[in-house]
């Protein structure tokens, strides 16, 4: 059935999430607080992994610019945060850690989830050939991570799995039209945009800085479009 394979990565998400959130209940904050550290690493070496697989450098980084002036321009980070804050407040009466933590659990979560080669092709693979293998290979990995991230950033990496739902089924349905022009070099390209995007998450998790991710995103689309029409 097609959609399946988006549906139950999304359902992983929410499993781990859960399981994740019962487990973070009685770690103490120290311990939490060097986990999120270690798992900023884990998240930054992915992330390293995917950018350097680039054959194109200038491309990347046309792309990673031309998108951040889009995404600025939009005001892309601002509206996440805002819905994230919202969807927050619905929870923090009920003990969710409060509206901040979630938006960020869920803004960071969503964009690891979204972001990357596995969530392209597993999602357009399936909407053409009714095969969803790769999305299941994912939603295993999402649904580990899924445990980790929540038991450090709480119930809003659970409500990442709607941004994977709407994202990877969005996708799925469009498989038919854009399928033919998502050609390796632009999924190559896209993933390496992606993977500096994902290293700077990491870099907000440690709070040493914080880096406007959100508003990059434009890039991705930005490098697809010039890997498939130069490349």
């Amino acid at each position: 059935m097609i959609g399946m394979g988006t549906f139950v990565n999304a359902m992983a998400i929410v499993a781990g999430s859960l399981v994740g959130m019962m487990a973070g209940r009685g770690i103490k904050e120290k311990y939490q607080v060097t986990v999120i550290h270690g798992l900023s690493l884990c998240v930054m070496m992915l992330g390293l992994q995917m950018a350097l697989k680039s054959q194109h450098v200038l491309l990347t980084i046309s792309s990673l610019v031309t998108g951040s002036l889009i995404g600025e321009a939009c005001n892309i980070e601002d509206k996440l945060n805002r819905f994230g804050l919202w969807l927050g407040s619905l929870f923090s009466k009920k003990g969710s850690g409060g509206s901040e933590r979630f938006a960020n659990g869920f803004l960071y979560a969503s964009l690891i989830y979204c972001v990357g080669a596995m969530a392209i092709v597993g999602s357009i693979q399936d909407g053409l050939r009714g095969d969803p293998a790769i999305l299941y290979t994912k939603a295993m990995l999402d649904g580990l991570s899924g445990i980790i991230y929540a038991a450090n950033m709480g119930i809003g990496v659970l409500f990442s799995s709607i941004s994977v739902l709407l994202y990877q089924g969005a996708l799925t349905l469009l498989a038919g039209l854009i399928g033919p022009y998502v050609t390796d070099a632009v999924v190559r390209e896209i993933s390496v945009t992606g993977g500096l995007m994902i290293f700077g998450i990491g870099i907000n998790m440690t709070k040493l800085m914080t880096i406007r991710i959100g508003n990059m995103l434009p890039g991705l689309f930005v490098a697809g479009l010039m890997a498939y029409f130069l490349l």
